[in-house]
């Protein structure tokens, strides 16, 4: 056990009951596996105070003298492929293990209840979106430089031909909550996305170990007359704007447009104040077959794609931060996808600020990025990173 003192800032109003608690944080193992929850390392955090403390051999945590206020919670590592078997699991792969509790309300004594999630390493992860857009050298919106980058985490060459990026569904008020969804499609099985991309299938497109992918709206130089921008002229990919919008670069090859939910936009809607979510899947199912939903309770208007997340290899969401802060009851994607959240530090965007997750450690001459499933533990921000740029490690 670990005496930490934790001091919060005013967020929460509790009447001036600021007394010192203690909670304890108890793992729970995933359905179906055996594992020791013993010496795993479980983060308390409240905005960028941190404090850690090891569990016991039965998988409990108990952090002493915490000021009452709302924390996120977490915990993750890694097993290999053997000690996965080991465990009960199926297929042998090397998998991680995490878990979360998002804005969880710490008001006096109590028993925290963190269920784990085992989810299989990935080789292809989505390792940078850049949603924000920015302001010009002469103070204008500027949003023709937003891109998305992928990389390869795996020590062997991946052919990402047929990969498939879907963007959720972004208004306002949701069109479905995550209520909604699981009622009506199981918990956790269904996402609804707007538009859907996939890397042409006419020829094998390699990407080394540390390699990276971008996927952009318009492959040129971005920083004439815009400092903050970058040069994408060297994209892999690019979205072709057929209403002429934006310019586009002729020796970039074509994304193939799969579902397109607005009638007058053919870019990529990565809307520069959030909700911004990205998924990344592969299946062998007529995609542009799968069921299409109106607004929930509808008979009219928008129809958003529903797919479902058994295909989905990885998954990222930026929600919107608000002047009261982020409302994390409007989160897309559920926990099997993405446990956490990121998000830009603008409300309104503008600010040329990149999501991209952070690097953990070299492995076999390349980077290995942090991927516990969670945004909020695997991401961070920066408006100096540039395309195919990642963080030194950080073990």
């Amino acid at each position: 056990m670990a005496a930490i003192v934790l001091w919060a800032s005013a967020c929460v109003d509790f009447d001036d009951a600021t007394q010192a608690t203690s909670v304890t944080v108890q793992l729970q193992a995933p359905e179906g596996l055996t594992l020791d929850l013993g010496d795993k390392t479980v983060t308390l955090q409240l905005g960028g105070q941190t404090t850690t403390v090891q569990t016991d051999s039965e998988g409990a945590a108990v952090f002493s003298n915490v000021v009452p206020d709302v924390y996120d919670l977490s915990v993750s590592w890694t097993i290999t492929a053997d000690e996965y078997m080991a465990a009960g699991g199926g297929e042998a792969v090397a998998t991680t293990v995490s878990a979360s509790l998002n804005s969880q309300l710490i008001a006096g004594a109590e028993v925290l209840y963190m269920q784990l999630l085992a989810s299989a390493q990935r080789d292809i992860v989505i390792g940078k979106v850049y949603y924000a857009g920015s302001k010009d050298n002469n103070n204008r919106n500027y949003m023709a430089g937003k891109y998305i980058e992928l990389y390869n985490q795996s020590d062997d060459t991946v052919d990402v031909s047929g990969l498939y990026i879907g963007l959720t569904e972004s208004e306002s008020t949701q069109a479905w909550t995550r209520s909604d969804l699981d009622q009506t499609y199981g918990s956790g099985a269904a996402i609804l996305l707007k538009q859907i991309y996939r890397i042409p299938t006419d020829d094998s497109y390699m990407v080394a170990p540390g390699g990276t992918v971008v996927i952009c709206n318009s492959a040129i130089d971005h920083t004439d007359g815009n400092d903050r921008e970058s040069d994408l002229t060297g994209a892999d990919f690019e979205v072709k704007d057929t209403q002429g919008n934006y310019q586009n670069n002729p020796a970039v090859p074509a994304m193939q447009m799969i579902y397109q939910i607005y009638a007058g936009t053919s870019v990529m809607n990565l809307v520069q104040s959030g909700p911004t979510g990205v998924v990344i899947f592969r299946t062998d199912q007529d995609v542009t077959a799968w069921t299409k939903v109106y607004k929930y309770g509808a008979t009219s208007g928008l129809q958003y794609v529903v797919c479902p997340t058994s295909c989905i290899l990885d998954g990222m969401e930026a929600l919107r931060r608000k002047t009261s802060g982020i409302d994390v009851t409007t989160k897309r994607l559920p926990d099997c996808i993405d446990a956490g959240y990121t998000s830009i530090n603008a409300v309104s965007g503008w600010n040329a600020e990149v999501v991209y997750r952070r690097t953990r450690c070299m492995q076999s001459g390349h980077k290995v990025l942090v991927d516990t499933n969670n945004s909020s533990n695997d991401c961070q921000t920066s408006t100096t990173i540039k395309p195919r740029q990642y963080d030194d490690c950080q073990e």
